[in-house]
């Protein structure tokens, strides 16, 4: 048992302090900028709430960090009152946003500095992946000190993997929303052309799902899509930042990502039909507007 702070409870870090408290078994201290949600957490899961992130970060071994952007992860860890203004050295600093690759090294070096150590180790799996405790995560910093972090960070995740140095796990989390995109895109294309053929999509999706076609997406969001239904999930404007996190990269390492980039774009559409909050699946919806 670890002596852990964690700092974000949104959607997804207010779940995962839960596991670190129930199925790790671990002291945990939290805080959010919203004290009433740290309040609530706390007796929820009998842990405690602080009033500055430092004050959280007080004795911890583990400090994990889920916030919405670099800002808010420069705010809560080397601002005022930040985390590290708080950590002993030995103790491990462990960001849980997605953010870019730049501040994850940024961070390893602040904390290296203050004789702490640093990983950055975005995640995959939504809201329901850390509902559930089966998160993927994307982790990059040095092995000695990932060895040590990895046995608490399975408390909310079903894979946990070092992907190399400081930002290696960021760079990584970059290739999954990649990869997303598409894949989202070209489901949406073919829901929409099967519909417009006048097929039965759930006996589409039934059979090519078992074939070359088959994906996460597909047996996961057809259904939903096929029905208009998008108020889940991971939201446009949370993938439209992860996107524009890629592209500033992509611009950085000449990387050439010709569908990302578009596919950023029909998430901007999505967002003037008012869907900033809809599933990312809603891709469909735009290609079924009137």
């Amino acid at each position: 048992m670890a002596h852990v702070a964690f700092i974000g409870l949104g959607v997804m870090g207010y779940p995962m302090a839960g596991h670190l408290k129930v199925k790790g078994g671990h002291t945990v201290t939290v805080y959010n900028r919203t004290s009433a949600k740290a309040e609530k957490w706390a007796a929820q899961y009998g842990g405690t709430a602080a009033s500055t992130p430092a004050e959280a970060a007080r004795d911890a071994d583990f400090v994990f960090v889920c916030v919405g952007n670099d800002d808010d992860l420069r705010e809560v860890t080397t601002g005022k009152d930040g985390a590290l203004q708080g950590m002993k050295p030995g103790a491990i600093l462990i960001d849980n946003t997605t953010a870019s690759a730049e501040v994850a090294r940024e961070l390893y070096e602040a904390a290296k500095a203050r004789g702490c150590a640093f990983i950055d180790a975005p995640v995959s799996g939504g809201q329901a992946g850390a509902e559930n405790g089966v998160l993927t995560v994307m982790c990059g910093g040095d092995e000695a000190d990932f060895e040590k972090a990895r046995p608490v960070i399975e408390a909310y995740a079903r894979m946990v993997g070092l992907m190399g140095a400081a930002g290696a796990g960021q760079l990584t989390k970059m290739i999954n929303q990649i990869c997303i995109a598409g894949l989202v895109q070209g489901l949406a294309e073919g829901i929409h052309f099967g519909k417009r053929a006048g097929l039965d999509i759930e006996k589409v999706v039934e059979v090519i799902s078992k074939g070359a076609a088959g994906s996460w997406q597909m047996e996961n969001r057809h259904k939903t899509m096929n029905e208009g239904r998008y108020d889940f999930g991971f939201a446009v404007d949370w993938m439209r930042k992860d996107l524009g996190i890629v592209l500033a990269e992509a611009r950085r390492n000449g990387a050439r990502l010709p569908v990302t980039a578009v596919v950023d774009q029909f998430y901007g559409d999505v967002q003037d039909m008012g869907g900033n909050r809809w599933d990312t699946s809603s891709l469909l919806a735009r290609l079924e507007r009137k």
